[in-house]
């Protein structure tokens, strides 16, 4: 039973469906493009075969990208706002803290001041800093301003959200300027006085998930995911149009293979999850978490060969992965610790298996994620169909009856996120969700 392998990696399902996704003006969310493309993905899961293919509106917060600048000593630099940014000027002394390290804004006085900090941690630094993070320790600060300066080379300025759950526009106004632009400020600018202006519209709006099955009709369910919008600037390619892709193409492949499945198939592509996760929060808070098996969430597949999985602990997860990777003698990364950051999480936190699947680069953050730059000759068809196998394989044998996987509980997780050195973090930006 061999010849689905066969027809899905000649498969031009998923690849025809990113395409579709690409071509959108854009799919930011609460817009037209992220509803157009949740009504492709439905579509597409139905033609794949899946049942009660169908969307679920919930209510965001809107934001929509208009002009921002930074002026400096008569200058004007180049920039853009990220998400979410209160629509406001502010002004103050510059001050470049470099990584933006915890220990570089308790070292600072930054009270008014226009922060700076790079997108990426150095290499002896043992976590990822995200950038909602680093806002956070700007805004208890008592900042005026936050520029996020991308440390990829090539004059490409980052996105990326920021506000929180309770209070989504955030405190101060923030931008993302390109790594040029950001080394310019720190030569010329660093101890002067500049403004950071950002307008936007900020107004109520609807987005949407997709929900589609396939498999046995049971109580229990495998959660296959992935996320449908993507930030306004660039075609979002690779975050998150090929995971979408992905959830395509483990459909069709998964309709050949339909009666080998032993448990249910809920296929759930995410709205909104670029602001904040809240489409799968959504999902998260009407849910049975109880009847989830195990959840397969791709965000950032396909932008190399290796797939690399985050499994959160759980050790059914690691084991299930390794074995199908070693019968199609796959390459695959496990990573056993906490990914906060992406759809899978507002379930595992409170301790439903779950993994975070995406591509090993080689590289540390996003590469040209979040940048002008996620376009669609950054991925390539042969990686999508050759991870689809895997991934197909791979729910397939979570699918089974005599493979488990424990659910954890809020606890454990908890505890591990203060072993990895995560919580703090996590408390700064508004993230920790369990009682003290």
């Amino acid at each position: 039973m061999t010849e689905w392998i066969g027809r899905t990696f000649t498969s031009d399902a998923g690849w025809d469906h990113l395409e579709a996704l690409v071509d959108l003006e854009d799919r930011m969310a609460g817009t037209e493009g992220e509803r157009r493309g949740a009504e492709l993905t439905r579509d597409a899961l139905a033609e794949a075969g899946a049942r009660d293919a169908r969307l679920e509106a919930f209510p965001i917060q809107g934001w929509v990208r208009e002009d921002s600048e930074i002026r400096a000593g008569g200058t004007v630099q180049d920039c853009i706002a990220l998400p979410r940014s209160p629509s406001e000027d502010a002004s103050g002394e510059l001050v470049d803290l470099g990584y933006g390290l915890p220990e570089d804004f308790e070292e600072a006085e930054i009270e008014g001041k226009v922060v700076m900090v790079r997108s990426d941690v150095p290499d002896y630094f043992d976590r990822y800093i995200h950038r909602r993070e680093k806002y956070y320790y700007a805004v208890e600060g008592g900042a005026a301003a936050f520029i996020y300066r991308n440390h990829v080379e090539g004059c490409l300025p980052p996105t990326g959200s920021v506000g929180t759950e309770a209070d989504p526009i955030g405190d101060v106004p923030a931008v993302g300027v390109s790594s040029e632009v950001g080394a310019r400020l720190a030569r010329r600018f660093d101890g002067a006085e500049l403004t950071v202006s950002v307008e936007a519209g900020i107004d109520d709006a609807t987005s949407y998930n997709v929900h589609a099955e396939m498999g046995p009709d049971t109580d229990e369910a495998i959660l296959v995911t992935g996320h449908v919008d993507a930030h306004d600037i660039a075609e979002g390619a690779a975050d998150n149009g090929a995971g979408t892709a992905m959830v395509v193409e483990i459909a069709n492949a998964l309709s050949e293979r339909s009666d080998e499945l032993e448990t249910r198939v809920e296929f759930v592509v995410y709205g909104a999850e670029e602001v904040g996760l809240v489409g799968s929060e959504h999902h998260a808070a009407n849910a049975e978490h109880g009847s989830i098996k195990a959840i397969v969430n791709s965000d950032g597949v396909v932008r190399g060969r290796t797939l690399e999985f985050y499994t959160h602990g759980f050790p059914e997860l690691e084991a299930a992965a390794e074995r199908v990777a070693e019968r199609f003698s796959h390459p695959v990364r496990t990573i056993p610790r906490m990914g906060p950051h992406s759809d899978h999480w507002p379930f595992v936190k409170w301790g439903v298996p779950g993994y975070h699947v995406m591509s090993d680069t080689g590289e540390q953050g996003r590469g040209w994620g979040h940048t002008f730059a996620d376009t669609l000759e950054k991925v390539d068809v042969r990686d999508l169909r050759e991870q689809a196998i895997v991934l197909t394989e791979l729910v397939v044998e979570l699918a089974r009856e005599d493979v488990s996987v424990e659910h954890r509980s809020p606890e454990e997780i908890a505890a591990a996120l203060e072993a990895e050195d995560q919580a703090t973090g996590m408390r700064v930006i508004g993230d920790w969700p369990y009682d003290e």
